[in-house]
């Protein structure tokens, strides 16, 4: 597999993986959130503890599935890290709290409220990321530096992949916060899922793909869940629009099944997971002309 123009440079707005020759499928995989390019530039409280800063990341998931390529499957990945800028938001979804010259009326919804916007405010553990407001001239330039050139590359492998087999499949690759030990009135840990499909409740993508998924996962003795905690972000709801033949499919891994938390590390699950991980990613590039009509 290559890259689109070779290694990329370190501002690079994105990464994308292509197959080699002519083999894609109707496959596209994306991963938003798993940059780790945090610009010095970015104006974070200096105080603020690297691990707590990189908390909302899904760390390491572009490795997880770097082997798509081999299958016929583009992936888009992400360089810039979560916490700089959300490319699982809407462009607009605007912090009024975090952002200091943002007119009345442009702010964003819920999301961006409670602070994590397409310019987060706070850390996915829940600490501030700065000490002042920014500027929407800020903000402004971290949409066009990467968010409008990420999306635009994804726009157009969807584009062209329906053009080319009548449908797109977006999956969608995440991951979520480990289940912490817990005190024995609560929920044991062993019960929490660590695998979660959000398909925006059946809206969003074909229920065969879906129901396959979630049946392979299991197979490989795993929980799985679906839409809950998690049913899609926004790139699946703007995606999933199975009457106009692009479907997606987001999917959120738990890091405490291959990820060492505490030093954003391979953990001692990583090769079970990623082995699980390819063996999915084969099944799905076999099977996906029977699974989506």
């Amino acid at each position: 597999m290559t890259g689109e123009d070779g290694e990329p440079q370190a501002e690079a707005p994105f990464r994308l993986l292509r197959p080699v020759g002519d083999t894609a499928g109707p496959l596209v995989f994306a991963s938003p959130h798993s940059g780790r390019l945090y610009p010095t530039s970015a104006g974070f409280d200096p105080e603020l503890p690297d691990l707590s800063l990189r908390s909302a990341e899904d760390a390491l998931v572009d490795q997880l599935v770097e082997g798509a390529p081999d299958h016929g499957i583009p992936v888009l990945m992400a360089t810039h890290g979560r916490a700089w800028l959300d490319l699982n938001r809407a462009p607009g979804d605007l912090d009024p709290t975090l952002i200091d010259d943002l007119p009345a009326g442009s702010e964003g919804g819920p999301r961006a409220q409670s602070g994590y916007g397409v310019v987060p405010r706070l850390t996915g553990d829940g600490r501030a990321l700065y000490r002042d407001r920014i500027t929407l001239a800020e903000v402004t330039r971290r949409i066009g530096a990467v968010h409008t050139p990420y999306h635009a590359a994804l726009d157009a492998l969807m584009e062209q992949t329906r053009a080319r087999h009548g449908v797109a499949v977006l999956v969608d690759w995440h991951s979520m916060p480990g289940p912490r030990a817990s005190p024995p009135a609560r929920r044991p840990v062993a019960t929490f899922p660590q695998i979660v499909l959000g398909d925006r409740h059946g809206v969003a993508c074909a229920t065969a793909l879906t129901r396959r998924v979630s049946a392979l996962l299991r197979g490989e003795g795993l929980r799985v869940a679906n839409n809950q905690p998690y049913a899609g972000g926004w790139t699946t709801e703007r995606w999933g629009r199975p009457d106009a033949g692009f479907h997606a499919l987001q999917i959120e891994i738990s890091r405490a099944i291959y990820l060492d938390e505490a030093r954003m590390q391979p953990g001692p699950g990583w090769a079970r997971c990623q082995g699980i991980i390819n063996r999915l990613i084969a099944a799905l590039a076999r099977e996906i002309g029977d699974l989506v009509p």
